[in-house]
């Protein structure tokens, strides 16, 4: 992830047209964007086309941006979240065709041996993820499990984001090790 400092850089450079800038910003952006579209609408197909009318719209706004007033990530998600909102509030009640996953028809009972293989494996994980200090188990859930970013989590632990960084990938490492997968 860029710094915000580069982040208002590329968009500026956007703003004057700068395709190698937008192609850099998008690199940069798009996965962070996808999360929060994604879970709003909940639907792939429909967060991927959120996603190009955001940066559709942050190529065309890129000029009206002023990092006084936000960060970039900041004003890039709300551009995206704002359309996702949209959609959602267009769709309404969506119709059984609309609605892929609603046509597959599940089985009666659930795989018996499939649920015990993946409880075992959940077992495993969250005796690996227990073996953390409390402090890296907290960065670990939040950063894995609730999506926080590496810049949220410094604020939350009052250290710099390389900082961070460094003990999600050593913690990381110690679950993988934990687990056998090294």
């Amino acid at each position: 992830m860029l710094t915000p400092a580069e982040l208002v850089w590329l968009i500026a450079a956007v703003a004057k047209g700068d395709e190698v800038a937008f192609e850099r910003l998008y690199a940069a952006t798009r996965a962070k964007l996808f999360g929060v579209v994604i879970r709003i609408l909940r639907r792939q197909d429909l967060a991927e086309e959120v996603i190009q009318e955001a940066f559709f719209k942050i190529w065309n706004s890129a000029g009206q941006f002023n990092p006084g007033l936000a960060s970039p990530i900041t004003w890039m998600v709300s551009i995206a979240r704002n359309r996702a909102i949209d959609v959602v509030r267009k769709k309404g009640e969506v119709s059984i065709e609309e609605e892929p996953a609603a046509m597959e028809v599940a089985a009666d009972t659930p795989d018996p041996l499939a649920r015990q293989e993946m409880t075992e494996e959940l077992k495993r994980l969250l005796e690996c993820v227990g073996r953390l200090e409390p402090d890296r188990q907290k960065l670990v859930l939040l950063a894995y499990y609730n999506g926080w970013s590496r810049e949220q989590l410094a604020t939350k632990f009052q250290t710099p984001v390389n900082t961070v960084k460094t003990w999600l990938r050593r913690s990381m490492m110690d679950i993988r090790e934990c687990l056998g997968l090294t």
